[in-house]
């Protein structure tokens, strides 16, 4: 069984991972207002992956007879100055959530929550590749400046990126 104090900051993570979400569907509308198609593409993959985190969070909480939560989202951000601030955002908004599962750790370690420990660590490496991800976009922008053809050939190579199938917890496992 989860303890009340973990079970309630999942549900709290649970609303960061939809906000995150939100904020990358936010910026697909963006990017498809300006033309930039393999840019919408590449945050259309990342909101799905947004929404995999929180339904990860929802089956733990679930699987450990809690009860989940859905709490209430803020309203996104709608609008960049350009490509490069609005991917400057997703890196900064990444950084927030990684501190939000470093104090889930810290919860789960005072708590002495070793299942959530064990699960949260998943998120702890996943974390580094989320802030590498939307890092390397923002530096790549930032080397093209305002260059149209960089530009366009750098939306041409995000819009490559496809979902990839999560992996099941019994797969994972072997």
């Amino acid at each position: 069984m989860i303890g009340k104090r973990m079970q309630g900051a999942m549900n709290e993570q649970i609303k960061h991972e939809l906000e995150s979400a939100y904020l990358y569907l936010s910026m697909v509308a963006y990017f498809e207002s300006i033309g930039s198609e393999g840019m919408a593409q590449w945050m259309r993959v990342q909101t799905q992956e947004e929404v995999d985190h929180a339904m990860r969070f929802f089956d733990h909480i679930a699987e450990r007879d809690g009860r989940v939560e859905l709490l209430a989202l803020s309203k996104p951000q709608k609008d960049w100055a350009s490509p490069l601030e609005a991917f400057k955002a997703a890196y900064e908004h990444e950084q927030f959530i990684t501190g939000k599962i470093d104090e889930l750790v810290r919860i789960a370690a005072e708590e002495g929550d070793h299942a959530a420990g064990i699960m949260l660590q998943w998120f702890v490496t996943e974390q580094v590749e989320e802030e590498a991800s939307t890092s390397r976009v923002a530096q790549m922008l930032e080397q093209v400046g305002d260059s149209g053809t960089g530009l366009l050939m750098l939306d041409r190579e995000l819009g490559t990126r496809s979902a990839v199938e999560p992996v099941a917890e019994e797969e994972s496992a072997a």
